[in-house]
């Protein structure tokens, strides 16, 4: 489908979800305009309501019924597959289009802990944060609501941190995790340039977008992934902008083809994310406001996640919907990764 007025989009330099949707607009050669600003204030100026909750970034599309805002990045992928054709990131292949979907929804709620907690948990990070995040918004802002900005924004990150689990009992946890998913991508890219073979899926921008903050803005994190994977840095700068990939559908390496590397991959969302979504999902379901579980062997304790729990659902909801054929293929790719808890 042409169209001749670009998608419309607000979001924030900071915001890793900005990045993983520009990264793909341009991958798959879909005109945009971004505003950087705050997506509340754009949906009240156009008079349009806002998402419950508001994140960046936000789209706005406009349908019969007139514009709509919208946020949440995994669905908008979808949609943006509805309204033009070709240079999909969604493999036609159902069961390693699950896999994808099983590698996007695992950065877009587990890596993002990697990123808020090295962002907001250690001080240097925290005031580098706070010094860049509202001149991203406004780089002529002055040295007085600057500071106020600072201010604001920082406290109010700093004490969300226990939303995403992030606290001196998890710390151990995530940094481990993260380490060892460096580890994992240093060897996997030395077998193939993306996640599922020689074109990039949905699960590889949504690795992106948080590895732009990790590996390019937080200085913690920054140097963690130089010191463990130079080549998931030098990655980061490839998929900023492959506008330029000529994709075929046989750069999709099949399923049964896929390297080692990439079941330890699959073993590490097994290993860390498929047991904080189950007891997450578990506490959800009985109303409880925190939970306690031991993750990788240590303890870990968080605030309940309801939209976390909603992922589960939604993992298990497209697991379900595989062929019968298909659900065997997936289960053999990822037997004995403790993925399997998560699709029962």
């Amino acid at each position: 489908m042409a169209f001749t007025n670009p998608i419309k989009l607000v979001g924030g330099t900071g915001s890793p979800y900005t990045q993983k949707m520009l990264a793909l607009l341009r991958y798959r050669q879909v005109p945009y305009q971004i505003v950087w600003g705050d997506p509340g204030q754009a949906c009240s100026q156009l008079g349009i309501e806002a998402p419950k909750p508001v994140f960046m970034p936000t789209f706005f599309f406009t349908g019969d019924d007139g514009p709509n805002a919208e946020c949440d990045s995994t669905p908008i992928i979808r949609k943006l597959e509805q309204l033009f054709a070709g240079r999909s990131v969604l493999p036609s292949d159902p069961a390693l289009a699950f896999i994808d979907y099983l590698i996007e929804d695992f950065a877009d709620e587990w890596c993002t802990k990697f990123m808020f907690h090295y962002r907001w948990y250690y001080e240097p990070d925290a005031d580098n944060a706070g010094t860049l995040l509202p001149l991203g918004m406004d780089v002529g802002l002055a040295p007085e609501p600057h500071q106020q900005f600072k201010q604001h924004i920082s406290k109010r990150q700093i004490e969300r941190l226990y939303v995403v689990g992030s606290n001196e009992v998890t710390e151990p946890v995530i940094d481990a995790s993260y380490r060892r998913f460096l580890s994992v991508m240093e060897s996997h890219l030395q077998e193939q340039p993306y996640t599922l073979g020689h074109r990039p899926g949905a699960g590889d921008f949504g690795l992106f977008g948080q590895l732009t903050q990790l590996v390019g803005f937080d200085p913690t994190s920054r140097a963690i992934a130089h010191e463990i994977s130079p080549r998931t840095v030098a990655w980061v700068d490839q998929l900023y902008d492959q506008s330029g990939l000529e994709p075929d559908d046989a750069d999709w390496k099949p399923l049964e083809d896929q390297p080692a590397s990439l079941t330890e991959l699959l073993a590490e969302i097994g290993r860390v994310y498929a047991p904080v979504q189950l007891a997450n999902a578990a506490a959800a379901q009985r109303g409880d406001k925190t939970w306690d579980a031991t993750i990788d062997g240590a303890p870990w304790t968080q605030r309940t996640f309801p939209y976390q729990a909603k992922c589960l659902g939604w993992t298990r909801d497209a697991y379900a919907a595989l062929s019968a054929d298909e659900r065997q293929r997936v289960d053999r790719a990822t037997a004995g990764t403790g993925i399997e808890a998560m699709l029962s």
